[in-house]
């Protein structure tokens, strides 16, 4: 028998991003190598990545990466697409045999944009229409699933170990300048391949490692608002959060992290007086939407990434930097694999974001 001490029991799933500043391509190999190191993370119920900057031909276009159960479910979805959006191309996204992964959906590309005159009628902006179009197949296409929708990205993500999943779909075949993984260990939701991480909404993606306390609040408020949490996995409603903090309250990143990883009120009350004002605003004014239980989370969006830790700081994440690239890891170990030699290596404090963007720089940390 097994005592404790024995064997390693991690404190679940694992989080990986790669992000070049300049913007220069990185193959997808990088970042499979980097969570592949944290294999004892996760257990093989979810495994995914997300890439930045994959498709410059298409990158007017927004790409709907899709699940369907089967033909039917494709059908349909493709009938709703063809009413509501131009498809500019669509194909089976490749991927090769891999022994460890099975049960595979039917798994498409579409690259569309919206038709005009159905833009026109709807009397929405472009992003809003995408967005609400999306929740109509999620919800109402039986066995038809977009689990990707956002311009120049895509994420990718299966029942699997990661480093299968990236084999799975051929990573090595795509080049972006940013690129963020995931390795599951579900714990109290089911895993399956639309509960798998990422989570995507138009540019933004989500993966995570923890557990969120505050599902069904979070879950509650941010349905009010149209968006509906479909596919069985709390971190879900994360993504959504992001897109109505960002998108619709138009929040800065610090803004939002400042929400969803608030002080406390005790820290808030000896912060200067215009500073302690707008943080008091903020948890007054989206105080459903605070994020309790332990967090570490990359937040990717075009042009960016943002990696932030729940305010007490309860699961592990440390970043680091190179030249023009900048590394963001559950384990140090996960980014001295692609880079052995970094200039600076630091764990940020606990409800404190790191935001790096494209010619720009990582911040803000101590």
């Amino acid at each position: 028998m097994q005592r404790e001490g024995e064997i390693r029991i991690p404190s679940g799933c694992a989080i990986s991003g790669i992000f070049s500043k300049s913007g220069k391509a990185i193959n997808g190999e990088s970042i499979i190598q980097s969570i592949a190191v944290m294999h004892d993370r996760s257990n093989g119920l979810g495994g995914g990545f997300a890439g930045y900057g994959i498709y410059p031909q298409y990158k007017d276009y927004y790409a709907f990466h899709m699940f369907y159960d089967d033909n039917n479910a494709k059908q349909d979805c493709e009938k709703f697409l063809e009413r509501h959006f131009d498809i500019i191309n669509l194909s089976k996204i490749p991927t090769r045999k891999v022994a460890s992964i099975t049960d595979e959906p039917l798994i498409w590309r579409y690259f569309v944009t919206p038709l005009p005159t159905k833009l026109a009628e709807s009397q929405l902006d472009e992003k809003e229409f995408v967005v609400r179009s999306v929740i109509r197949i999620n919800t109402t296409i039986n066995g038809a699933y977009v689990f990707s929708c956002g311009k120049n990205m895509g994420a990718f993500k299966a029942v699997g170990y990661p480093e299968d999943v990236g084999e799975f779909y051929r990573l090595e075949e795509y080049e972006g300048y940013c690129w963020t993984a995931h390795g599951r260990y579900p714990t109290n939701t089911p895993g399956w391949w639309g509960g798998a991480h990422p989570f995507a909404m138009l540019d933004y993606s989500i993966v995570h490692n923890g557990e969120i306390s505050s599902y069904d609040a979070n879950r509650r408020y941010i349905e009010m608002f149209g968006y509906k949490c479909t596919l069985q996995t709390d971190t879900e409603v994360i993504t959504y959060i992001a897109d109505y903090l960002l998108r619709k309250q138009k929040l800065t990143l610090e803004e939002m992290a400042s929400v969803v990883a608030a002080p406390f009120w005790s820290t808030i009350d000896n912060k200067p007086t215009e500073e302690k004002e707008k943080l008091t605003y903020l948890r007054n004014a989206f105080s459903s939407l605070l994020i309790t239980g332990p967090f570490s989370i990359i937040l990717g969006f075009e042009g960016g990434i943002m990696a932030l830790n729940d305010r007490l700081k309860l699961r592990s994440m440390v970043v680091g930097e190179k030249d023009d690239m900048v590394y963001v890891a559950s384990e140090e170990s996960a980014i001295r694999v692609i880079e052995p030699n970094l200039d600076k290596i630091w764990a940020p404090k606990g409800g404190e974001p790191v935001i790096v963007t494209l010619n720009g720089g990582a911040g803000k940390w101590q």
